[in-house]
């Protein structure tokens, strides 16, 4: 137990630390304080959820009538229960980092998610000198589905084992290190609890047939690092079920987590697998400061990459994944919702080099209403599917919004600057040459 709990330590920084990240703070229970670029939605009761629905049935009707290929975006927090999505997050992170522990003991301490493959027979006899299972009690841990067939397990198999299509609150349990038991870490749900968690997985099962009929890709946000996991996990659900002929649900991650990496591999991996469509857009992300606060107010590692270009490194290693994947595969897609420049004429070049063609529409790029119109127009014209995002909502909400993006986007009064100094020239040229209302160049 103690070398088990000490190697784990080192893997992933002391189990204490990891748990705190999943309780609720009174302190941080406006989960707007801190956050300058994006929408916070708060739960009142299950009305304002349904409500909440209909306004995003409402998108993605109005995007199907104004685009061919257009995309909706929804935020899980609006459809239920936060404290759901915190209690399933803990359960998924406490489960992966079982397996971290368990990858530790087995010298493999250190390397990316799949890289990682757990030897069965020594994970039994982990599991029964924890005194958690029995070799013959684990042994159904391993059967069907061809879990261990090979005699290795790795974090996909390891997370099939709490596969959420079936009922949640009975799968849910988690090796607990110090008690040596399997906790069911939601059985503790009241009935009312548990109906909240049905009924958030309704709306989010009516809002994705929406979307697959009305031929619009539906976009659900990344959001708090401590809500993320879960909303991952109900994410990759939706998408096993609705991507198997197109991607019609993608997921967002955040590049300014360090885990992000790891994130999308597992997810494209279980795609290739099981045969669907990944969908996925790429963000820098919005919690920043909030994050940070919180981790260092609660103590827990902070989640952020500790620089702007450590992020950026981030954004681009996924990116480039996800274009090699389109090249090998052609069943993925990727929205780069960036302002960044830099990352735009990056994925340019890589879209050259593998060979992928803007008609494809594999590739698509995404900015928000009235900013970067400098590269937005230019992707449009040569042909690449892009798209604005287009806030809504009462303008006493909205205006503070776009301002704190404004003052988010670094350097975006010199792009402003920059945008207008292009548009004077091309003003100039035209009078000059006697073309001034003319649209040809």
């Amino acid at each position: 137990l103690s070398s088990c709990t000490s190697a784990a330590e080192k893997e992933t920084g002391g189990a204490e630390q990891r748990e705190k990240q999943f309780r609720a703070h009174r302190g941080f229970g406006d989960r707007r304080d801190g956050v300058i670029s994006a929408r916070t939605y708060f739960y009142a009761d299950e009305a304002k959820c349904d409500q909440h629905m209909e306004t995003f049935l409402s998108c993605i009707d109005a995007s199907s009538g104004s685009s061919e290929d257009g995309f909706s975006a929804i935020k899980l927090t609006a459809l239920g229960r936060p404290q759901f999505l915190l209690q399933f997050s803990e359960v998924l992170v406490k489960w992966r980092q079982f397996f971290h522990q368990m990858a530790a003991e087995q010298g493999q301490g250190g390397q990316t998610a799949l890289e990682i493959k757990l030897e069965v027979e020594k994970l039994q006899e982990a599991l029964a000198n924890l005194g958690i299972a029995t070799k013959a009690e684990s042994q159904h841990w391993f059967t069907g589905e061809n879990l261990g067939v090979s005699g290795t397990v790795d974090l996909l198999d390891w997370n099939s084992l709490i596969d959420s299509r079936t009922k949640l609150s009975k799968l849910l349990l988690v090796p607990n290190i110090k008690t040596r038991q399997l906790e069911p870490l939601l059985s503790h749900f009241t009935e009312e609890e548990e109906l909240q968690m049905k009924r958030m997985l309704q709306r989010m099962d009516i809002l994705a047939k929406r979307a697959t009929e009305t031929g619009v890709r539906l976009m659900v946000d990344a959001e708090q690092s401590y809500f993320q996991p879960a909303i991952s996990r109900l994410t990759l659900e939706m998408q096993r079920r609705f991507n198997r002929e197109q991607a019609i649900i993608f997921n967002t991650y955040q590049c300014y987590l360090k885990e992000a990496y790891d994130n999308m591999t597992v997810d494209v991996e279980l795609s290739r697998r099981e045969g669907w469509h990944f969908g996925s857009k790429l963000v820098r992300g919005a919690y920043m400061e909030q994050e940070r606060e919180r981790a260092a107010k609660i103590g827990y590692e902070d989640p952020i990459n500790p620089t702007y270009e450590k992020t950026n490194e981030m954004y681009h290693r996924c990116l480039d994944y996800v274009l090699e994947e389109i090249k090998h595969r052609r069943k993925a897609n990727v929205m780069v919702a960036t302002h960044n420049e830099d990352t735009v004429k990056f994925t340019l070049r890589r879209m050259l080099e593998l060979g992928i063609h803007p008609s494809e529409k594999k590739v698509c790029f995404g900015q928000l209403l009235g900013m970067c119109d400098q590269i937005t127009f230019p992707l449009g014209q040569a042909g690449f599917p892009v798209y604005k995002y287009v806030p809504y909502g009462p303008v006493d909400e909205v205006l503070p919004y776009l301002s704190r993006r404004a003052q988010e986007n670094r350097g975006f009064m010199q792009r402003a600057n920059r945008e207008r100094d292009l548009l004077w020239a091309e003003f100039k040229r035209r009078l000059l040459a006697g073309t001034i209302f003319s649209t040809n160049p």
